[in-house]
C-alpha cells in the first residue's frame, strides 16, 4: 500500500491507526516523514506492507521539490510495486477550488496516470464539525462529506484528463478517517465517525477489494496493458451498430449546381426527361382560354351567400392551380433547354445572354444608376424610400431549430441551423449544414457536409463528412456514394461509410435502387451491413411513395416503409406510414404511424389551419379526451394517447 498526500494531512497517523500501534513517529506542527520508508505488520492474519512517503506541497512554485520526492517514490515503486494507492487529504479544508491541481498533475506526470487506477481517497479529520451553509445554519454531515469528496474527485479527474468526467461512477472511492485519540469508540475499540460508522474496517475492506479486482483483471487479460481511457468510459460500450446502419441506409440526394451556376435547380426525384409536355401544354392552353376574372375584396365577399361564396372559391382555386401548372411547365422547358446547352428563352423572348437581338453583336454593358439623393426627412411619396433596400451579402441560410415537444424554453427554440451551398472550382457542387441544439442538460452538434461530381449525364459520385452525437460521444463519419442511371426510370446507388466512435471503427456498405412507376409511384429499396470488431448488423429497407395527381403543385403524398434489422441473433421488424393531405382550402393534416414486431408503436396526428374556428376546435380535443378518461378510467389504463 502506497500512501501519498500533502504535508500535515495525517498520513503517518493514519498508518498508526490502521495497525493500532505507533509504527512511525508523528508531529503536530512539523513534517514527521522526510524519506520514503516501508512499514510492515500483520493485521487479522493479513500481512500488510505500507510505504510511507514525505509530504508534498500544493503550491505551483514548489512543484520542483515535489518532483524530487516523487522521483524517489518512483524508484522505490520499481522495487516493490504497490497494490493499492491511498491519497490522503483533509475533510475540513475549507476550499472549493482546484488549488491542489498542480500537485495532482505532478503526481500524474511523475508516476503515470495508471497510479490512479487502484487509488483510494482518504479524508482525515472526519470528526470535524460541518461549516455553516449559505443560509447561515450548519450543513448536515452528509452534505459536508459529499461536497468535499466531490471537490477532491474533480481535482483528480482534471489532473488525469477530462475523460474521467464522462463516467462519474468510476471515480476514485472515498473513505473517511479520524486519528484523534479522543475520538469516540465502540465496544470493539474501533473509532466511530459522527455518522455512526467505523472507518478502519471500511478502509481495509476497500483496499482488499481493489487488490482482488486488480488481480482478477490481470488474469482475464494479462497481455492487455492498462489504459486509463478505458477506465474513464472511453471504450466501455460497443458501438450501436443498428443506429449506424439505419443512418447508412438513408437515401440522400447529391448536391447540384444552382441555376445561376449552370446547373439544374430542380427536385432530385424528378427527371425532366421523363415528363412530357402534353399535359402541361393542355393546362397552359386551358388557362389562356379562360375568361377574365376579378378578385373580390373582403367587403364584397361578405355580401355573398353561402352557395355564391363556395362557387367563387372553387373558381378561384381552379384558376390558381392552372396558373401554377403553367409556371411549372415553363420551368420544365427552361431546365430542358439548359440541360441541352441551349439558351433559355423566357415568355418575352429574352435569351438571358449578353447578345444584341437586332445586330447579333455583343450587347452593351449595363451601367448602374447612381443612388438617389435622400431628402432630409422621411417622405412616403418619395420613390427613394419606397424602392431602396439592402441586398444581403451573406450566402448562409440561418434558421432556428423548433422543438415542438420541448418544455425547457417558452418559445420552443432549442438551437440554430446554418446551411450553405457553394461550387468548388465552379463545377463541383457542395453543401454544408450545421445544427447546434442546447437544453438544460445536453449539448448536441450535427454536421452534414457533402460534395459531388457528375460522370456524364447518367452518373454522379458524392463524398461527405459528418459529425453527430451518439450518446455522450461524438461520431465522425466519412462516407461516399456513387449513383448511376442504368435504365430510363431506374437509378442504382452503392455507398460505404467509415465511422470513428471513440476508439471503435465501424465500416459499412450499402446498395440502393430507385424505381419510378408512372408519374405518381416511387419505389426505393436499400440493403446494407455495418461491421465493427467482429460484430455485424444487417438490414434492409423498402419504401413506397404515392404522390398526388398534381404533384409537385400540391404536396400531397403518402409513404409506406418497411424495415428489417438483424443484430446479435435478434431480428427487428418495423413498419411506418406517413401521409400528408389537404382538407379544404385552409387546413392540412399529417398522419404518422409506426409499429414493430414487439407490438409497440406510436400514432401522431398533426393539423395546421389558418381558420381560427378550426384551431379552437382542435384545442378542445385534449380536454374532451381528459374528460372521457375520467369518466371511464378502465379505458385510460389500457390505452394511452401521445
Amino acid at each position: 500500500m502506497l500512501v501519498l498526500g500533502k504535508i500535515g494531512v495525517g498520513k503517518s497517523a493514519t498508518i498508526n491507526s490502521i495497525f493500532g500501534e505507533e509504527k512511525t513517529s508523528i508531529h503536530a506542527f512539523e513534517p514527521a516523514t522526510s524519506v520514503v520508508k516501508e512499514i510492515t505488520g500483520t493485521l487479522d492474519g493479513v500481512k500488510l506492507r505500507i510505504i510511507d512517503t514525505p509530504g508534498l506541497r500544493s503550491s505551483a512554485m514548489e512543484q520542483g521539490a515535489n518532483r524530487k520526492v516523487l522521483a524517489s517514490i518512483k524508484q522505490y515503486m520499481k522495487k516493490c510495486p504497490p497494490d493499492v494507492v491511498v491519497y490522503v487529504d483533509r475533510l475540513d479544508s475549507q476550499t472549493r477550488d482546484l488549488n491542489d491541481l498542480p500537485l495532482l498533475r505532478s503526481i500524474t506526470n511523475s508516476l503515470g496516470s495508471s497510479i490512479w487506477k487502484n487509488a483510494v481517497v482518504a479524508l482525515t479529520h472526519a470528526a470535524s464539525a460541518p461549516p455553516d451553509g449559505p443560509s447561515g445554519s450548519p450543513l448536515s454531515y452528509e452534505v459536508f462529506v459529499a461536497q468535499r469528496s466531490h471537490v477532491v474527485q474533480q481535482s483528480i479527474a482534471q489532473a488525469v484528463g477530462d475523460l474521467r468526467m464522462m463516467n462519474p461512477s468510476l471515480m476514485n472511492p472515498v473513505c473517511l478517517v479520524e486519528n484523534h485519540p479522543s475520538c469516540r469508540k465502540n465496544r470493539d475499540g474501533h473509532k466511530v465517525l459522527p455518522n455512526g460508522q467505523t472507518w478502519r474496517p471500511q478502509l481495509l475492506l476497500l483496499c482488499y477489494s481493489i487488490k482482488v479486482l486488480s488481480e482478477a483483471s490481470s488474469l482475464s487479460k494479462p497481455q492487455d496493458p492498462f489504459d486509463h481511457r478505458k477506465l474513464f468510459g472511453f471504450r466501455v460500450r460497443s458501438p450501436p451498430l443498428p443506429y449506424l446502419l439505419s443512418w447508412l441506409l438513408q437515401s440522400r440526394s447529391h448536391p447540384k449546381l444552382s441555376a445561376d451556376q449552370g446547373g439544374e435547380n430542380g427536385d432530385s426525384d424528378i427527371d425532366v426527361d421523363d415528363l412530357s409536355d402534353s399535359d402541361q401544354e393542355d393546362d397552359e392552353d386551358e388557362y389562356d382560354k379562360l375568361p377574365p376574372f376579378k378578385a373580390l375584396r373582403k367587403a364584397q365577399l361578405a355580401k355573398l351567400d353561402k352557395e355564391q361564396r363556395k362557387a367563387y372559391f372553387e373558381e378561384y382555386d381552379y384558376r390558381v392551380k392552372l396558373l401554377q401548372k403553367k409556371q411549372w411547365g415553363e420551368e420544365l422547358r427552361r431546365m430542358r433547354e439548359l440541360k441541352k446547352g441551349k439558351p433559355a428563352v423566357d415568355e418575352y423572348g429574352n435569351t438571358g445572354e449578353d447578345v444584341d437581338q437586332e445586330t447579333g453583336g455583343p450587347a452593351s454593358v449595363p451601367v448602374p444608376l447612381p443612388d438617389m439623393v435622400l431628402p432630409p426627412s422621411f417622405d412616403g411619396d418619395n420613390p427613394a424610400f419606397r424602392y431602396r433596400f439592402l441586398e444581403p451579402t451573406s450566402q448562409f441560410l440561418a434558421r432556428p431549430v423548433l422543438d415542438t415537444h420541448g418544455w425547457d424554453h417558452d418559445c420552443g427554440y432549442d438551437g440554430v441551423n446554418v446551411e450553405h451551398s457553394l461550387a468548388i472550382a465552379s463545377q463541383f457542387p457542395a453543401a454544408v449544414s450545421v445544427q447546434l441544439t442546447k437544453d438544460k442538460k445536453e449539448f448536441n452538434i450535427h454536421l452534414d457536409s457533402s460534395v459531388s461530381a457528375k460522370h456524364g449525364e447518367n452518373g454522379s459520385t458524392m463524398a461527405g463528412f459528418d459529425i453527430q452525437n451518439v450518446g455522450k460521444q461524438l461520431a465522425y463519419v466519412f462516407r461516399g456514394e456513387t449513383k448511376f442511371k442504368n435504365l430510363k426510370k431506374n437509378k442504382t446507388a452503392a455507398g460505404f461509410s467509415v465511422t470513428f466512435l471513440g476508439e471503435n471503427i465501424a465500416t459499412g456498405l450499402k446498395l440502393e435502387d430507385h424505381i419510378v412507376v408512372g408519374k405518381r409511384l416511387v419505389l426505393v429499396g436499400s440493403t446494407g451491413t455495418v461491421r465493427s470488431k467482429g460484430d455485424s448488423a444487417y438490414g434492409a429497407n423498402l419504401e413506397m411513395r404515392l404522390r398526388g395527381a398534381d404533384f409537385p403543385i400540391d404536396q400531397d403524398q403518402s409513404t409506406l416503409g418497411l424495415s428489417l434489422v438483424k443484430w446479435r441473433g435478434d431480428l427487428a421488424l418495423g413498419a411506418n406510414f406517413q401521409s400528408q393531405l389537404s382538407i379544404g382550402r385552409n387546413s392540412k393534416v399529417a398522419v404518422r404511424a409506426g409499429l414493430n414486431n414487439k407490438m409497440s408503436g406510436q400514432i401522431t396526428v398533426r393539423t395546421s389551419s389558418s381558420d381560427q374556428l378550426q384551431i379552437a376546435l382542435t384545442g378542445l380535443l385534449p380536454i374532451v379526451m381528459a374528460i372521457y378518461k375520467s369518466i371511464k378510467p378502465r379505458v385510460s389504463d389500457n390505452y394511452s394517447m401521445y
